[in-house]
């Protein structure tokens, strides 16, 4: 019944693939989508190696500590927006938005203010940039926030695979970053 779809899907991919640079991430990101288009109750990393037929930790690496640079990415996905739903009045628009969080050990979480629960809790914060016109929208780029207590605690950092180039940004420096200022 959605065989169209996943054959569209796979199509779509195809830029994005190429995109990528080693020829191991090339490979996995067929066989990531293939898990997370699948029958699985649970899409994570071990279900879906055992469906597609590989060791956990191919795909546990691809999706959690592989260094990959997005950014070639993200030029492709531009590429689509500005070829298929370019508009002269169209519009770039920042977003902070938070997520709830329990612990402290995700990327980023720390009390701070929650706007999706309208209170100071414990949650991340991104930034995200998004296409925006009268008869359509996409999602272009988004950056994690690293709060400053983060980015200076280097055990932090290294148990949670965090590059030792990424830096604590203000918001602001975040959404000129996106843009390439």
């Amino acid at each position: 019944m959605f065989q169209h779809i996943v054959d569209r899907l796979r199509g779509f991919a195809v830029p994005y693939q190429h995109a990528l640079a080693t020829e191991a991430g090339q490979r996995n990101v067929l066989l990531y989508l293939a898990g997370l288009l699948s029958h699985l109750d649970r899409k994570n990393a071990e279900k879906i190696a055992a469906l597609v037929d590989v060791e956990r930790l191919v795909i546990q690496e691809f999706i959690g500590a592989a260094p990959w640079d997005h950014r070639p990415l993200i030029k492709v996905l531009v590429g689509q927006v500005i070829d298929q739903l370019g508009e002269p009045d169209g519009v770039i628009a920042f977003d902070p938005s938070s997520f709830p969080k329990r612990g402290t050990h995700s990327v980023g979480v720390k009390r701070q203010w929650c706007s999706h629960r309208g209170k100071v809790d414990n949650c991340q914060v991104g930034v995200f940039m998004g296409y925006v016109s009268r008869h359509d929208h996409a999602l272009l780029d988004f950056r994690l926030s690293l709060p400053k207590d983060w980015a200076q605690d280097a055990q932090r950092r290294a148990e949670c695979h965090v590059p030792p180039e990424v830096r604590y940004h203000t918001r602001h420096e975040q959404c000129l970053e996106m843009l390439d200022l």
